[in-house]
């Protein structure tokens, strides 16, 4: 079967969203933004102010035991702790995530004209990646908790990802790794039950990261209409996988060893927790009615979606 160029694509070729949109004015349209709304964590964020005396450092529905028979029986103080541990095992994972993605990015621009504004635009993306990690990795040393890296397995599986993706691939896997943290970040910046610095990072995040979501859901329309059909069956596939691993990582057990909780009791508990399995359904739900309107929840890709307990 031909595979449709992109010249296809920009002669009003169409998906179930409407007309696919011209690459380079996508672009050129985030270039703008970039241009107007960039930040420097650095001298944005007041990074010498103390903590806040009882406030909490990640919105306590967004903590992983909340409503749990466990979190009913800790203390406020070991609540707010809890908090703590997560939002720098988040952001630890944020750290891994970008720098996965920042590779990818690299990947998909190699062939590309560099003049073009879809290549300059990925560049820019790269300039706040590095910037989000660097915050994050600053936020984290800040707050005196352990840093929070993935498991050696999951490790492992990024590696081999990052060597067998293929672009819709890619792309499907940054969509899910940027838009459930966008959810909840977008829930925690205007809280003022909330740290301010947390607020702050989570502010900056959610700005920026409009654009590379933008970016992302573009080229990843454009990549399921031109892609051939084994590809496209390819990305229903890893999407899913990987849609597994993420949810897995999400928590880290090793913060509740750090907050004095017994690390296989607690999981257990997130794991039968009602109320946690609605939160990450209700923070990956754009994403997954976005994914099921250009084709990607289907088939096997759909049923693992599901297993991973992302996908109603």
């Amino acid at each position: 079967m031909t595979t449709l160029t992109e010249a296809d694509a920009l002669d009003g070729l169409r998906d179930a969203l409407g007309l696919l949109k011209d690459r380079e004015q996508v672009a050129q349209r985030l270039l703008d933004s970039s241009a107007k709304h960039s930040f420097d964590p650095d001298k944005e964020l007041d990074w010498e102010a103390p903590f806040e005396e009882g406030k909490w450092f990640w919105p306590p529905e967004l903590v992983s035991l909340y409503d749990t028979p466990l979190w009913k029986r800790m203390s406020e103080e070991q609540r707010i702790l809890l908090s703590q541990h997560e939002a720098a095992a988040l952001a630890s994972l944020g750290i891994w995530f970008e720098i996965i993605l920042m590779q990818l990015l690299v990947r998909h621009i190699y062939d590309k004209a560099a003049t073009s504004a879809h290549v300059r635009y990925a560049l820019t993306e790269i300039e706040d990646e590095c910037r989000h990690s660097k915050m994050f990795a600053r936020l984290i040393s800040h707050g005196g908790t352990p840093c929070y890296p993935v498991s050696r397995v999951h490790q492992h599986l990024g590696r081999l990802f990052k060597t067998i993706s293929t672009t819709p691939g890619s792309f499907t896997a940054t969509l899910l790794g940027e838009e459930v943290l966008d959810w909840m970040q977008r829930l925690t910046f205007p809280d003022e039950r909330v740290q301010t610095l947390i607020r702050g990072v989570t502010r900056i995040h959610v700005v920026e990261e409009a654009r590379h979501v933008r970016y992302a859901r573009e080229e990843l329309r454009r990549q399921m209409v031109t892609a051939p059909k084994w590809s496209q069956e390819f990305t229903r596939i890893t999407s899913g996988e990987f849609a597994r691993v993420f949810s897995v990582a999400f928590v880290n057990p090793e913060v509740y060893t750090n907050v004095g909780l017994d690390k296989r009791e607690a999981l257990a508990q997130v794991k039968a927790s009602g109320h946690r399995r609605e939160v990450m359904q209700n923070g990956s739900k754009r994403l997954t009615d976005f994914l099921d309107d250009i084709g990607v929840l289907r088939g096997v890709g759909r049923r693992l979606w599901k297993s991973s307990g992302l996908l109603a």
